[in-house]
């Protein structure tokens, strides 16, 4: 691995808050300014907050914040702890898997759905990239989104096993139309809990409270296909998780994670169905997160870790390369300015703001998620998004502006470590 270690500065600080986080204070930055840059790295990387949203809080003041009944509240939860976690890190890789595993809470009707979702991105998005897929396809949210209830030895549903090889992992080119269906017969039985009665319930937005009970994975094992399959060159009677394990050793599924790294954590790169197409902008960097991934055992925390602290992050020239996403401007202005005092109605409004400007949260159009880069630009996002920041700057209500007024360092932050 190929590493700088030249004196770290606050605009190299300043950029690494950017990517690992969602910003810092110039208070947070002088604090790991006086840390060596790969100290500053594992410091961002290795501490988590335990209990970033004081749930009494959202009880007491904002009932449906709490309960994540609806497709808005549960959005705004995750908004509230994004800007209020003292050590974001999990949550901007949750965010990272959104963009990728897109699941819509506009077919899924309900939040907790969803919540319990972006809850195991948090738990499961920092390990083995092999165990986060097989978490993903026993995950209540995608089964329904992606129809894998309907997916029976008799009667294959082609969806989550042409998903999961086009989106999730390979990318096209990489597997053919008879991969697809005998990883579909693999996945035949993964489904939820009373099934029958949940669909009903997807389809039709109950009265509270069932609207808002979590769904559980079921494996039917009468309604698995165990017969033999043949697999990217493999023959076995395979399942689920036989398939994942042969999917993350190739080259492919390598290559087209470390080109999802590199556009979020690095460069905007070109819009995903163009990869097929088009070579990376820097093949020596998607080189790179290939190799770490084999060398980490496809451990994304290593591989991170890897990238942060590599001449491919460091370098000047990515510095501003990427255009935030909506969701990414929204968190940094809040936190920027102070957070939230409570829960109340900026939560909301700062989760709109966020749809606004093209990423409603938890709620992508359609399983290839957002593109990034100039996706976010136009002329009406971007005025949504000068009088966003204007607004929540500009507050003078606001811990920062507080401080400008006063002309005194920022020791309110509830932000600096």
């Amino acid at each position: 691995m190929t590493t700088i270690n030249a004196r770290t500065t606050e605009k190299e600080i300043a950029h690494l808050v950017r990517r690992v986080g969602f910003g810092g204070s110039k208070e947070e930055i002088d604090f790991l300014s006086n840390k060596s840059y790969e100290e500053s790295v594992d410091y961002l990387i290795d501490n988590l907050d335990e209990n970033p949203v004081p749930v009494d809080l959202l009880r007491r003041y904002q009932i449906d914040l709490s309960d994540v009944r609806s497709v808005f509240s549960s959005g705004s939860y995750w908004m509230y702890r994004m800007a209020h976690s003292k050590f974001p890190f999990e949550d901007k890789v949750a965010l990272f898997w959104h963009r990728v595993f897109a699941t819509g809470q506009n077919k899924l009707i309900q939040g907790k759905v969803m919540t319990s979702q972006i809850e195991m991105f948090r738990k499961n998005g920092l390990g083995s990239f092999e165990n986060l897929l097989i978490e993903l396809s026993k995950d209540p949210a995608m089964i329904m989104w992606l129809d894998n209830q309907d997916n029976h030895k008799e009667n294959i549903n082609e969806n989550y096993g042409r998903e999961i090889l086009e989106l999730f992992s390979m990318g096209v080119g990489n597997y053919s139309e008879e991969d697809i269906k005998e990883c579909s017969r693999a996945f035949t039985g993964w489904t939820v809990e009373n099934m029958p009665y949940m669909a009903i319930k997807m389809r039709n937005n109950t009265a509270r409270p069932f609207g808002y009970v979590a769904w559980q994975f079921k494996f039917d094992e009468n309604d698995h296909d165990y017969g033999t399959k043949e697999f990217l060159g493999e023959k076995g009677n395979f399942n689920g998780e036989d398939i994942v394990r042969i999917i993350c050793k190739q080259k492919a599924t390598a290559n087209f994670l470390a080109r999802h790294i590199y556009h979020f954590f690095i460069k905007d790169e070109l819009p995903v169905p163009q990869w097929p197409h088009k070579e990376p902008i820097d093949p020596n960097a998607i080189e790179f997160i290939t190799e770490s991934y084999f060398k980490n055992g496809y451990n994304i925390k290593e591989i991170l870790r890897d990238l942060f602290k590599s001449e491919h992050f460091r370098s000047e020239e990515i510095y501003n390369k990427r255009i935030k996403s909506p969701s990414e401007l929204v968190v940094n202005s809040v936190r920027l300015s102070g957070g939230f005092d409570i829960p109340s109605e900026e939560v909301y409004q700062a989760t709109i703001s966020s749809g606004l400007m093209g990423q409603p949260l938890l709620n992508p159009t359609s399983v290839e998620g957002w593109q990034g880069g100039e996706e976010w630009i136009n002329t009406g996002s971007v005025m949504q998004r000068i009088n966003f920041c204007s607004d929540v700057l500009g507050n003078p209500e606001k811990i920062l502006v507080q401080n400008i007024f006063n002309k005194t360092p920022d020791k309110k932050n509830k932000f600096l470590f």
